[in-house]
């Protein structure tokens, strides 16, 4: 069964960081552009950040460029958001995605691949200020 289970979401002030983690189970992550996604009650599913299979490229909302972080260790077959400088606006679920087909920017702005994509269940982001 292909599974994808994020990770380290939580309560945070104003100006602090979190670290994300979506761990892959039953399939390898490196075949597959990843990406993370946030939802905030009343608003659009937005993404955040995702990374290419093929080249490594990663692609950042403008809303969070220069903030975030995304890497992947393959070999842990887990992929990480790093999050600095939190803005309440910044509250919402996050999930990450793992697509075969489109490139980073594709999955980010356009969204993934509806028949193929594997999704996470989230993990909440609450910052407080």
């Amino acid at each position: 069964q292909l599974q994808l289970v994020e990770s380290g979401g939580g309560l945070v002030q104003s100006g602090g960081s979190l670290r994300l983690s979506c761990a892959a189970s039953g399939f390898t992550l490196d075949k597959y552009g990843i990406g993370w996604f946030r939802k905030a009650p009343g608003k659009e599913r937005e993404g955040v950040s995702c990374v290419s299979s093929s080249d490594g490229s990663a692609y950042y909302g403008d809303s969070v460029k220069g903030r975030f972080t995304i890497s992947r260790d393959n070999a842990a077959n887990t992929v990480y958001l790093q999050m600095t400088g939190l803005k309440p606006e910044d509250t919402a679920v996050y999930y990450c995605a793992a697509d075969p087909i489109v490139n980073a920017k594709h999955m980010c702005v356009v969204g993934p691949t509806p028949t193929v994509t594997v999704w996470g269940l989230g993990t909440e982001v609450t910052v407080s200020s």
